[in-house]
């Protein structure tokens, strides 16, 4: 069935709900476990003012995309899963979709808030709706309020 999960892990109340969804799938289907952070690429953190790159803030998003990364890796190997981990960058549902044909994922796991507002779910805009679109295969949405 789901012979390798990709979670799409980015420590949030919903990504850990993931994670622990996606540790029970994997027993009952002994799974390969991949996880991934993405990180924003650098045209990300450029302001309205111009093409200002500012180095020390890329660093620090990359240290902490990676503490991200581990305490996942870390969560996993407690519950007794090896898994593989990855930071990559770029923007989010490209390099999931990306990674998961890289790996011939059979399942993508990803977090998902409910937002409270229209205007709040309009300007977030919806990675993991936008992953069932583009996904090469099925995805799970582990929803929280």
């Amino acid at each position: 069935m789901y012979k390798r999960i990709l979670l799409a892990y980015d420590g949030s109340d919903a990504g850990q709900r993931a994670l622990l969804d996606c540790q029970d799938i994997a027993q009952w289907s002994q799974s390969e476990l991949f996880l991934i952070a993405v990180m924003p690429s650098a045209m990300s953190f450029v302001g309205l003012e111009g093409g200002v790159y500012d180095m020390e803030l890329e660093e620090r998003e990359k240290k902490k995309h990676r503490a991200v990364l581990d305490d996942g890796l870390r969560r996993l190997s407690q519950a007794g899963y090896a898994a593989k981990g990855e930071v990559l960058v770029g923007e989010a549902v490209d390099e999931i979709t990306k990674y998961a044909r890289k790996i011939e994922a059979n399942l993508i796991v990803v977090g998902h808030k409910h937002l409270d507002s229209w205007a709040a779910r309009w300007w977030r805009g919806s990675i993991s709706g936008a992953l069932i679109e583009h996904a090469p295969c099925s995805v799970l949405c582990v929803i929280t309020h």
